[in-house]
């Protein structure tokens, strides 16, 4: 694995993030991350310059990146700027600064690539399915839009309307005027009339996107909408929606406070409390032109952008966005690399599991492929508790893949998985555990005690962890008997510690689905032709 670290150095903010990249799969994980609020465009619209004082608060940043880094043991840096850098006069003097002071190489990137490198770091995250989706990046100088569908993008634009920049041209009352607040609106408006109507070209008829927004200024807008409506300020914004309505009450809310009273909302830091207006009115705008009603987050973007571009430039990922296909599998197979999951078991019982999902559907249950795919990533990740240890293994299990950070599921996908893998082994779920009371209705909790009791089955299919059996075969017979019939690899292995531990396993399969289970070994000479079906 190497170690990697990726730079924005934006109008508003310096971010890093740090990631071990594992070339074999391929991904990366990240296991540090750093921020400083720096405002390096600040000022910089009067004289067209960054000001000393922003420069040096800037390297003062990145010199925390690089102890960061070095503290993390990172073999490469990966730096690019943004909007300030790439308008300033000065620029390039900046640059040359970094480099001469810290001996760090920043490369600077036009808008349009800036949006093609968040649009990498979004398909890292989310799967897109081939639907059109409308990523909205609102940052201090500039906001880009980018329209996909896990192919190559069908739109890149990149709008000179920032949160940061907006702010210092428009706003000087407290609260905002009237005449101010419609003056930004109608500027914004202004502004991004054409590369929406350049993005709607791309749409085909009928095609109605799914929106998504990365960024500091995006996420700090949901999460003051999430603290408002839940009561309390929520750990993870995945799957949360902000309508088009609840965003036009919040600017209402936030035009009539002064900057005091907005830095008091739950959620809200004195820093973005400056330019938070200014970017929920482009988000409102952007919402508006689109006329999409609803927005949801991602929290990968530019920083992990430019990790994938980085494996990209590096041979790791030939087919360049094939690594769309399938997040969730290679977010899955990462977290059982990093929790050392012997992975030819994990993926040999969760063959066993996903083959007694396929052959009972329908006449013992009624999931379908997305409950399948929940599954298999439980059976992969069933064991990874042993990572902390052996005892009340399944325990751990539960706690690292609910913290595990996996990608492309939401919220409550996640606690499922969890679930599933907390009771692979011993009793059915219990009504006063606490992870079985997280799961938030009915049908979950169902899902979760069915296809539990599945991963049970296949778990002790493998007890022996030498792949004894080969194949299995389910046949339910009219007497709601289901009788699985199954092959050995070695001819003469009577597989009697798997044929046992499928009797000490079956009562939660044979309770929850009413049946009953009997085992039959075949006695023939094992086919090397024959697999999993």
């Amino acid at each position: 694995m190497q170690t990697i670290a990726a730079i924005d150095v934006g109008t508003n903010s310096i971010h890093m993030v740090v990631v071990k990249v594992n070339p074999e799969i391929p991904a990366f994980n990240i296991i540090d991350t750093e921020k400083s609020t720096v405002r390096l465009g600040e000022g910089s619209k009067d004289t067209g310059q960054l000001h000393a004082d922003a420069i040096a608060r800037a390297i003062a940043a990145l010199r925390r990146c690089q102890e960061v880094a070095k503290a993390c043991k990172v073999e490469k840096i990966q730096a690019v700027a943004t909007s300030a850098v790439r308008e300033a006069l000065n620029g390039r003097s900046f640059i040359r600064a970094v480099e001469a002071e810290l001996g760090l190489k920043i490369n600077v990137i036009s808008g349009p690539e800036e949006a093609r490198r968040i649009y990498l770091g979004v398909l890292s995250g989310i799967e897109l399915n081939n639907n059109p989706h409308v990523i909205v990046d609102i940052g201090g100088g500039s906001t880009e839009l980018i329209l996909g569908d896990g192919q190559d993008p069908r739109s890149l634009s990149s709008t000179k309307v920032g949160a940061v920049r907006l702010t210092e041209e428009f706003i000087t009352t407290d609260p905002v005027s009237t005449r101010e607040f419609e003056k930004l609106r109608a500027y914004v408006k202004g502004m991004l009339e054409w590369p929406v109507e350049e993005l709607r070209s791309h749409l085909s008829p009928g095609e109605v996107p799914t929106l998504i927004g990365t960024s500091g200024t995006i996420e700090s807008i949901l999460k003051l909408h999430a603290c408002e409506v839940m009561g309390a300020c929520p750990t993870s914004l995945r799957g949360h929606v902000l309508t088009l309505g609840d965003l036009k009450d919040l600017i209402h809310k936030l035009r009539k406070f002064t900057y005091e009273e907005r830095c008091k909302m739950p959620g809200m830091t004195e820093r973005r409390a400056e330019i938070i207006l200014a970017g929920a009115v482009v988000l409102a705008e952007v919402m508006s032109l689109l006329a999409l009603d609803s927005i949801t987050t991602c929290e990968r973007a530019l920083r992990e952008g430019i990790v994938v571009d980085w494996m990209m430039k590096q041979g790791l990922i030939e087919d360049r966005l094939r690594y769309q296909g399938s997040v969730r599998e290679r977010s899955v197979i990462n977290l059982a690399h990093q929790y050392h999951v012997d992975l030819s078991t994990a993926e040999r019982i969760a063959k066993f599991a996903v083959t007694l999902f396929d052959q009972t559907q329908g006449s013992l249950h009624p999931w379908d492929a997305e409950e399948r795919q929940l599954l298999w990533a439980a059976a992969i990740l069933h064991n990874c508790g042993h990572y902390i240890s052996h005892s009340a293994h399944h325990k751990h299990s539960y706690y690292l893949i609910r913290h595990g950070g996996l990608l492309g599921y939401t919220d409550a996908e996640v606690e499922i998985i969890a679930n599933l893998a907390r009771y692979h082994r011993k009793g059915p779920p219990k009504k006063k555990h606490e992870n079985y009371q997280n799961l938030v209705n009915k049908t979950q909790r169902q899902m979760v005690d069915q296809l539990s009791a599945i991963l049970k089955l296949a778990v002790a299919l493998d007890r022996r962890q030498i792949g004894a059996i080969q194949s299995l075969y389910c046949d339910i017979d009219p007497a709601n008997t289901v009788i699985l019939h199954l092959q050995a690899s070695q001819a003469g292995d009577d597989c009697a510690l798997e044929l046992w531990s499928l009797e000490m396993k079956k009562a939660c399969f044979e309770a929850e689905f009413g049946v009953h289970l009997v085992a039959q070994l075949a006695d023939q000479t094992p086919n090397p032709d024959l697999q999993l079906v």
